[in-house]
């Protein structure tokens, strides 16, 4: 749980540097839909880029969580990562948290106590073939949908990138569970690792596209159910995951209570618009929607 834990103190610190850069990296005039050039110039803010380090960290805690924890227990866990980013917010941005704010995140932390002391060890089931072709149809077809969500209007536009960017992180985190042999010939012909590729792409390119376009909040919203509610049934019905005896209704309450919680902190999957944000040199106007 420290691990899963670590992985959201790291997700929820990157956001807060990812949100300020896609504004920054935004054009004047540009469209509404997912626009992979976006992502290009985001990549040319160093805040972006050491979000995308902080990101890196964590998912390599995220892989050593998922090998020792219930998906739906690591997955609630990485949706608390919009309380380390409410909380990075009010120390680093001048945010200021309302009461209610400030009760989500004792929320979200007593979800994950409840969490932590009912989950057991992850399920022992390998996961089928089918399954692994199954995660990889869904990757693609995260991708194709969320290419087209630029049609919608907005607050349906915003909520189908957010669930879309969700998808693909649960994509990842039951990916990383069919992921059994690491040799070089094992992965090669292991559906399973292109979902992981396609999904994470994905969610990243969805995601950038949220942060800069539409409600952020309505996004982020979709994301936190996308990335938890999923990934979760999965590890439950196909991949045998668990709570310890006696304590199944606890790891229920606990989830809910954490996914609840996050998502009362909505808004912080993006730097607050009335927050004054650091200068970039060279970058357009931050535009709020």
């Amino acid at each position: 749980m420290i691990c899963a834990l670590g992985s959201a103190v790291c997700f929820g610190t990157a956001s807060v540097l990812q949100a300020v850069a896609a504004r920054a990296a935004a054009e004047p005039g540009a469209g509404a839909g997912v626009d992979p050039a976006l992502l290009l110039r985001a990549l040319r803010q160093w805040r972006y880029v050491a979000g995308l380090a902080l990101d890196g960290l964590g998912f390599v805690f995220q892989i050593i969580a998922l090998r020792s924890l219930p998906i739906y227990a690591v997955g609630a866990a990485l949706a608390a990562s919009l309380a380390v980013t409410a909380v990075v917010a009010a120390r680093l941005l001048g945010v200021r948290l309302s009461a209610t704010e400030w009760t989500a995140v004792a929320v979200v932390c007593a979800g994950l106590g409840m969490l932590g002391l009912s989950s057991g060890e992850e399920g022992q089931a390998a996961g089928s073939d089918a399954l692994r072709w199954s995660m990889l149809g869904v990757a693609v077809g995260i991708l194709l949908i969320g290419t087209a969500a630029g049609r919608l209007p907005e607050r349906g536009r915003a909520l189908v990138l957010g669930l879309g960017a969700g998808c693909g992180f649960g994509v990842v985190e039951v990916a990383v569970r069919l992921i059994d042999d690491v040799s070089p010939s094992a992965l090669v012909t292991n559906p399973a690792v292109y979902a992981l590729l396609v999904g994470g792409g994905s969610a990243f390119l969805l995601l950038t596209s949220a942060l800069q376009r539409g409600s952020v909040t309505t996004a982020t919203a979709g994301m936190v159910l996308g990335e938890t509610i999923g990934p979760a049934l999965v590890g439950v019905v196909w991949l045998g995951d668990r709570t310890r005896d006696g304590l199944g209704w606890p790891a229920v309450t606990g989830f809910a209570v954490a996914v609840a919680g996050a998502l009362a902190l909505a808004r912080f999957g993006e730097a607050p618009a009335d927050t004054p944000q650091p200068a970039v040199p060279g970058a357009p106007p931050v535009r709020h929607p």
